[in-house]
């Protein structure tokens, strides 16, 4: 069992670790600046990209909805430095000999917002609930796909019996997705329009497409996972507002209308850097880089040697050096470098080489013809991409320098751009070239996009309906390997895999930016790189 003054102690180290890692320091012309005493009180506005798709955190699968959900819920462990699995609302757990039963003690002194009591009936209830299907938990549902059964065993403990040993089972309990709601809320229905939860904030209005306003739980637990104090939280009031123009979102906080924005782009963090008006925060995500996933169905791309040379067409080094003016890290794997796994070996194999690209697509049969495009069969070589409608992260301008650099090696390219992405996913037939990204607490997420199982048509996120035996044989003994030096090397192997097929063309790793007006501070971030608000205080 895992003591109370133990516990603290590493999450003090741990939250100094974090520090230090994820970058969350203030910009270098506010280092020197001295942090005041934190005093409670005051209200801080925090400019969000985009709308939450739901406040439900069992139904919501847009990471900006995460922002919110963490300040309002709480899960029953908490994902801290090296991939350490914390407590959180369970104070400790045992695991069976077989790996297959875990049993939670759990927090004594917490309420819901609603006055209800957090308990083991409260965690079995929400378990029930994920799998219920009117819940539509999709993405909690799969984390837990080996749960079993769950036992309230008396009125803090509880068991949960899985139907085979899991590697990745505590992990996912830290998920946003596996937040713990209250079931007297949750049982009178419209949850989403009324979340509660255990967290430091609860809710107070949503106004759709301008704002979510949350205010302090005056009698919160005051044992927030990672946090510096304990007790309730500073602020008393925390509003989301919604604001998708990035020029607007980053100009309401030069003008001070709001007090901190996210995704900070890139031409802004060097005026803002320079400027010294504000402070820029960083943190570095984990899970999936942004990815450019090649159709493994369509030909000629279900060739490894035309992906090999589709691949060596694209310089992803000008890309990344263009659109991001050095503020993000070009990614060279298919997962993020601080996910757990993740194998330094595949750095600086830069395979770009125009050359060689346009001697293998002569190879196999694709002749450059009068227009300047490759033709075989009377077929012209194309490569349909499509692309989200809202330029997020400037990923349609991706899309744009790789029409433009595919011209060169003769492929012509065709963009879609569509807000109606399942549909078109579903249909393997309909696009050779998805652009997207994951953040996860696990490399388990690869099974996710790259297994024959999670093919799009069975509700997987496997966007280049990759069918490769050896890949899915791996992919099951990562979620299984119970010793991390073996679960590594697993998943070492399949990153190498994964770019000796060339299914993929990885662009960037996403660096989570902020910027905040000099009077806020105490912001920091979890390990996925989502904001903290717990510390955060208002300077006099």
């Amino acid at each position: 069992m895992i003591r109370r003054k133990a516990i603290r102690k590493a999450l003090a180290i741990w939250l100094l670790v974090l520090l230090a890692v994820a970058g969350c320091s203030n910009s270098k012309d506010s280092k020197s600046a001295r942090a005041s005493e934190p005093t409670s009180g005051g209200e801080l506005t925090f400019a969000i990209a985009t709308s939450p798709d739901t406040l439900d955190p069992h139904a919501s699968g847009l990471a900006v909805s995460f922002r919110v959900i963490k300040t309002i819920f709480e899960t029953l462990v908490f994902q801290g430095a090296d991939n350490k699995v914390e407590p959180w609302l369970a104070t400790s757990w045992d695991i069976s000999e077989d790996g297959k039963t875990y049993t939670f003690k759990l927090r004594e002194d917490v309420s819901f917002h609603d006055g209800t009591k957090f308990n083991a009936e409260a965690v079995k209830y929400n378990f029930d609930r994920i799998f219920d299907p009117e819940t539509k938990a999709a993405t909690p549902v799969a984390y837990m796909d080996k749960v079993k059964s769950v036992e309230a065993v008396d009125e803090h403990t509880v068991k949960i019996t899985l139907s085979e040993p899991s590697a990745t089972f505590l992990t996912l309990l830290a998920h946003t997705n596996l937040s713990i709601v209250s079931p007297e809320t949750a049982k009178k229905g419209q949850f989403a329009s009324n979340p509660v939860g255990t967290g430091p904030f609860k809710f107070v209005e949503q106004v759709e497409n301008d704002r979510v306003v949350l205010e302090r739980f005056d009698d919160y637990h005051g044992h927030f996972a990672a946090a510096k104090h304990e007790g309730k939280a500073y602020l008393d009031k925390l509003t989301f507002k919604i604001i998708p123009e990035e020029a607007t979102r980053i100009g309401s906080v030069q003008s001070s209308q709001v007090d901190s924005a996210e995704t900070v782009p890139p031409q802004d963090i060097l005026s803002i850097q320079k400027g010294g008006q504000l402070n820029i925060h960083e943190a570095a995500t984990g899970g999936l880089p942004y990815t450019l996933f090649i159709n493994n169905t369509n030909e000629p791309w279900n060739d490894p040697e035309a992906r090999q040379a589709l691949r060596a067409a694209v310089d992803v080094e000008t890309i990344v050096k263009t659109l991001y003016l050095g503020t993000y890290k070009r990614s060279w794997s298919s997962l993020a470098p601080i996910t757990f796994g993740y194998d330094t070996t595949l750095e600086n194999k830069n395979y770009f080489d125009l050359k060689k690209a346009n001697e293998q697509f002569d190879q196999l049969g694709w002749k450059k013809e009068a227009d300047g495009f490759r033709k075989k069969d009377g077929k012209t070589l194309t490569l349909r991409i499509f692309d989200h409608a809202v330029n997020r992260e400037k990923r349609q301008d991706i899309s744009l320098m790789v029409q433009q650099q595919l011209k060169a090696a003769g492929v012509k390219v065709e963009l879609n751009t569509t807000n109606d992405l399942k549909s078109i996913e579903k249909d393997p037939k309909s696009y050779d070239l998805r652009g997207n990204s994951r953040v996860a607490l696990d490399p388990d997420d690869l099974r996710r996009f790259y297994s024959s199982k999670h093919s799009l048509d069975k509700g997987g996120i496997n966007l280049g309906w990759v069918n490769n035996k050896k890949l899915d044989e791996l992919l099951e003994q990562g979620a299984v390997e119970a010793d991390q030096g073996k679960r590594a090397s697993i998943y070492k192997e399949i990153q190498q895999e994964i770019d000796k097929q060339a299914y993929i063309i990885p662009i960037y790793d996403f660096p989570y930016t902020v910027a905040a007006g000099k009077q806020v501070e105490g912001l920091s971030f979890d390990s996925l790189g989502y904001p903290l608000f717990y510390d955060v205080h208002i300077k006099k």
